[in-house]
């Protein structure tokens, strides 16, 4: 039976406890329980392999940076910056995320239960068959997807402390020149610019979101069927090049 490596990290600085999580991955451990987290950044940055980490507390910022393959699960909130230009692996948040989540992240899937901050998912991008997916259960602050290029955004607005807020909030999908942006229901006017196509989704978008519904509901623990049973629609770039005539050629 691999061995699991309990850390307690109460009263731990960030540097010592980072310290200890390589060490360990360096002798071979490749499970992590880290107790008492309380706002030590980096956790699990840069670490590559098949590794998991059950984080308890509220990890700070940083959290899964660069990560190529780990997988972490989150019993509390994050602070902001989680999934840094993350390459590849999964980080799943029971509670709600920071700001910038998944900023140019370049693959992998972040799955929040609750609410989000400002500008998650800015910069992100896809790379061949590389195609990050952010999916939040909650609702979204401003400039959800900004400069966007690649990857998938799924916007839930079911499991939120914010009743009366719309989904997301201003400025949603500015820049944006790849990937997709779900909302489930309605998106209420004024939310997006003109550089933005808003369509309802169609049949394959369904089986695309269901897919990801599926995987979703599977590691947060709610039900997919309750997720499914309302319309979508979709965000989509109007061009490639959304500034491309601000500048005059020379």
């Amino acid at each position: 039976m691999a061995e699991i490596v309990k850390i307690d990290a109460a009263e731990m600085g960030y540097r010592r406890l980072n310290e200890l999580v390589r060490d360990n991955v360096r002798s071979g451990v490749c499970e992590f329980v880290l107790d008492n987290v309380v706002g030590q950044r980096y956790i699990a940055t840069a670490l590559k392999g098949d590794l998991t980490f059950t984080v308890n507390g509220t990890p700070g910022q940083d959290m899964a940076a660069f990560m190529k393959g780990p997988k972490i699960v989150v019993n509390g909130n994050v602070q902001d910056g989680t999934g840094n230009t993350m390459d590849d692996g999964l980080v799943v948040i029971n509670g709600i995320a920071g700001d910038v989540l998944g900023y140019a992240m370049r693959g992998g899937a972040i799955y929040v239960q609750g609410d989000v901050g400002y500008r998650v998912g800015i910069h992100m991008k896809s790379y061949m068959d590389q195609q990050p997916v952010i999916v939040i259960g909650g609702k979204a602050g401003d400039f959800l997807g900004e400069y966007m290029a690649g990857g998938v955004i799924l916007l839930l607005g079911m499991f939120s402390g914010k009743p009366d807020a719309p989904v997301a909030g201003m400025s949603l999908g500015t820049g944006m020149h790849g990937g997709v942006i779900y909302v489930r229901g309605e998106l209420p006017e004024g939310l997006v610019g003109h550089d933005i196509m808003v369509e309802p989704a169609d049949k394959g978008d369904l089986e695309a979101i269901a897919g990801i519904v599926r995987d979703y509901s599977e590691e947060i623990g709610v039900d997919a069927a309750e997720i499914m049973a309302s319309d979508f629609v979709k965000l989509l770039p109007r061009s490639h090049r959304p500034y491309g005539d601000m500048y005059v050629p020379v």
